[in-house]
């Protein structure tokens, strides 16, 4: 449908009650001040059905270098028809406002917004921030997809965070059909373990790389999403499943370097290495070897570092333990 940008709403608060049926909106929502006084927004675009239904939120760029979600919920606006839906989809464009005009993956103030949730309604400036982005965004939500990429000097295969043993996310996680999923319980500050512990479905999409837009990636995302507001009811429609099955791990780690220097990292992304397998050497600036590292076990590599300026403890791969081949979800399972 056609989006209006004529005069979004400021508001201090989302209430998908306030936004009319049918129809799409462009609202600006008030977080904090900046050191001026001036409000600091985040974007947010609501799409609310004709009749009621599930409330699913997209988030993009907590992390402020993080782009590729960004053109996925636009492009997601754009072809949706309000008059087919039931119920509402939130599309938060920008979660990290300060961070994407810095172009930069942290909070201004250094900090990263997903480590550090739910943050304190009388904290620092970051804590309070991401407290209000849970309060006053994501409390209203029944299913949460957020929307990151690698961070800086890295680059990631297209894989799912998720909790498996749960079935619902389980299930929104193997609507992806993604490359990797990984079972991830979030425990850890992040902003998909604050849905989690306010009882919303979460998972995280991993879409490859960072400050580029890759279209390719957005297209197969795209569809994944679609198959879940096809699963949820929310619109009528077959679910698409265009490989049969993806690789899911049950637990992964980074490896790191304990010596600084010119690093090169062998492997591909998406490539099985196997246990004593040599992924990296380090190198002086005068291109003497002084450390070779080797995989500590069989996996899969889910992303590495391409970045070759090596301190002491910078990381070397991002690896899968234990991959193996699940279906996704095909129209017949749904």
């Amino acid at each position: 449908m056609n989006i209006t940008e004529t005069n979004p709403q400021h508001i201090h608060q989302l209430v998908v009650n306030d936004i009319p049926k049918g129809s799409l909106e462009c609202l600006w929502l008030h977080i904090i001040n900046n050191g001026l006084g001036e409000p600091v927004r985040i974007p947010i675009m609501v799409a609310r059905g004709v009749e009621d239904g599930p409330i699913l939120g997209l988030t993009a760029a907590v992390h402020g270098n993080e782009l590729n979600g960004i053109p996925l919920i636009q492009k997601l606006m754009e072809q949706i028809d309000t008059s087919q839906l039931k119920g509402t989809i939130v599309g938060a464009l920008v979660m990290n406002v300060p961070g994407f005009l810095l172009e930069q993956r942290k909070f201004n103030d250094g900090v990263d917004l997903n480590r550090i949730a739910p943050g304190k309604p009388n904290g620092d400036t970051s804590q309070v921030y991401i407290q209000r982005m849970i309060e006053r965004v994501l409390s209203g939500f029944d299913y949460l997809i957020d929307l990151h990429t690698a961070s800086f000097g890295r680059i990631n295969s297209w894989y799912i965070r998720a909790d498996m043993s749960d079935e619902q996310t389980s299930r929104m996680a193997r609507l992806q059909n993604p490359e990797i999923i990984l079972n991830n319980p979030a425990n850890d500050g992040t902003f998909r373990g604050a849905a989690a512990h306010k009882g919303i479905k979460a998972i995280t999409l991993e879409l490859r790389d960072p400050h580029v837009f890759q279209f390719d990636v957005i297209e197969d995302a795209l569809v994944g999403v679609y198959n879940v507001l096809y699963d949820l009811k929310m619109l009528d429609g077959f679910i698409v499943c265009p490989v049969k099955n993806t690789i899911l791990c049950e637990r992964s780690y980074w490896i790191y370097t304990d010596e600084g220097g010119i690093l090169n990292v062998f492997p591909k992304v998406k490539q099985y290495i196997k246990k004593d397998e040599k992924i990296a050497e380090v190198r002086t600036i005068f291109g003497k070897i002084v450390k070779e590292y080797f995989a500590p076990e069989d996996g899969i590599v889910i992303g590495k570092s391409v970045d070759p300026v090596n301190q002491t403890g910078s990381r070397i791969l991002h690896l899968g333990i234990r991959p193996r081949e699940i279906p996704c979800i095909t129209e017949e399972e749904a």
